[in-house]
This record gives C-alpha cells, structure tokens and sequence, in this order.
C-alpha cells in the first residue's frame, strides 16, 4: 500500500470551527450540516437544533444515541455509502477483470469517512486477490499529482471514496480519470453525468430532500431528540457508455444488464 504526500487544508477545518462558533453566537435558529461541519457544530453548541448529512455510522461518530431515538439537539440523515463501498471495488474489478492493481482515494483530513471506507476496501481488496495502492487529496493541486502516481502505478481503476470535498469536484475528477484513462467508481450519479466511468451507491438528492423536510419541521416547532435520524437505503448502479468508448474499456454484459440507467 502507498500514501500519497498531502499537506491536508487544516486551514478549513479551523474556518470550519470558527463558522459554527459564530452560528452559535448569533444565534441562528437551526444549523444544517454535512461532513465535517456537523463535528464542529456539535462540538459548539448543545441547545440549536442541528440537521446533519453524512455517510457515516452517526452513533459510532457519536452524533445521536440511536438511530430512533437521537436525543439531545441533533438528528439528520445517513446514506449507504460506507456500506457499499467493498461492492465499488467489486464493480471495478467486474469491469476490468484483467487489472491487478487498483486504487483507493481519501481524503485524509476527514477520518470519520476515510478510515472506514479504508479498512473496508482494503478487505475487499484482499479477498479480491489485487494490489490496493491508497492515494490522498484534500485540494485541487493534490488530484494531479494522485493521478501522476496512478499512471505510474499502471493502476487499472480508481474507487473515488466518500468525501464532501470530492462530491464538489465531481466534474474535475471525471476530466482527469478520461484524460489519464483510469477508469474510476464514484458514490454518486452526478459524477458519471459529469463524464465519469461508473458510480454506485445512494442518491445526493434524496438525502438533502430529506435533510430540508427536517429542518421545516424543527423550524415549525418540532424537536431534534424527536426525530429518528433518517436511512436512505436506495442504492443505484449508473453506468457511462460514452466514457467507455473513450477509454477503450468493454462494459461486460452482467454489468449492463444490472445497471439502473446507462448514460450514452
């Protein structure tokens, strides 16, 4: 296993902190949250309601009691993306069966998603009898030099692992797979809209859906410890042809003909 070199973006996480102390001094009337925020808000206050997404295990991370009964000021919702990402390697193994080298990119500033997304791939990977290189990136400078080193590993495909600041460089990171011919496996549909290869997990949409309808409840009156935190168990295999083509890759027949929508 190899470590790409990142600085990380400490400096976010600080602007992270100091965003929700102010939030918390205004004060505002609820606070709504994706992964990091919700530590940092959690960490500020324990009276403003908060509304969190996140793809982790929320009472492992400690922000609720139980998933039905949250307590305290906090609720939201989880997706699957955790759960299901050994089935992302499974569908890039699927797809280029010959590769005995593939890779796994985190974002190492964020260890509530990129530990466990590590220790479950890397399991995965073993099972699967191939060679896991794991990258890092926390900025936009560290994508070259990721996918640099993936072209110098001769890795086969990339599995994009959970991480806010990846769903905001969804376009980025399909330009890059497509200009280096890595094919890659996101979490979300909008990465293979934007020209990735595949993605297979829950849906963005949904679960922000759901995080507006919780904090209209809570704005109307209602309390966080009395809203169960939400699972969104809709899982989706999107599949771009296009990019295929592009990248010289064949779609095997079994995968086509589990796809949920085939873009072409």
């Amino acid at each position: 296993m190899s470590r790409s070199n990142s600085d990380g973006h400490r400096a976010n996480m600080t602007r992270l902190q100091e965003m929700a102390a102010e939030l918390v001094r205004r004060p505002v009337t609820v606070i709504v949250a994706n992964t990091p925020a919700w530590q940092f808000a959690k960490a500020a206050t324990t009276t403003i309601p908060i509304v969190f997404a996140t793809s982790s295990d929320p009472v492992q991370a400690g922000l609720v009691q139980s998933l039905s009964r949250p307590g305290g000021n906090v609720t939201g919702v989880t997706t699957l993306t955790l759960e299901v990402g050994p089935k992302r390697l499974e569908l890039l193994h699927e797809l280029v069966p010959t590769a005995t080298t593939l890779a796994l990119l985190i974002n190492p500033t964020s260890p509530v998603l990129a530990e466990p997304e590590l220790r479950n791939v890397e399991a995965t990977a073993r099972s699967l009898g191939v060679q896991l290189h794991v990258l890092d990136a926390s900025t936009e400078h560290d994508f070259d030099t990721m996918f640099g080193t993936l072209v110098q590993l001769r890795a086969g495909g990339l599995v994009i692992g959970p991480d806010v600041f990846f769903n905001t460089r969804q376009e980025q990171l399909a330009g890059l797979s497509l200009r280096h011919a890595i094919p890659a496996i996101y979490q979300y549909r909008e990465f293979v809209a934007a020209g990735g290869m595949m993605s297979y997990g829950g849906g963005l949409s949904d679960a922000y859906r759901t995080l507006g309808i919780y904090t209209g409840r809570i704005l109307k009156g209602e309390k966080p410890a009395d809203l169960p935190v939400q699972q969104s168990t809709k899982v989706e295999l999107i599949l771009n042809l296009k990019t295929a083509t592009a990248l010289g890759v064949t779609v095997p027949p079994s995968l086509l003909a589990r796809a949920d929508e085939v873009i072409e």
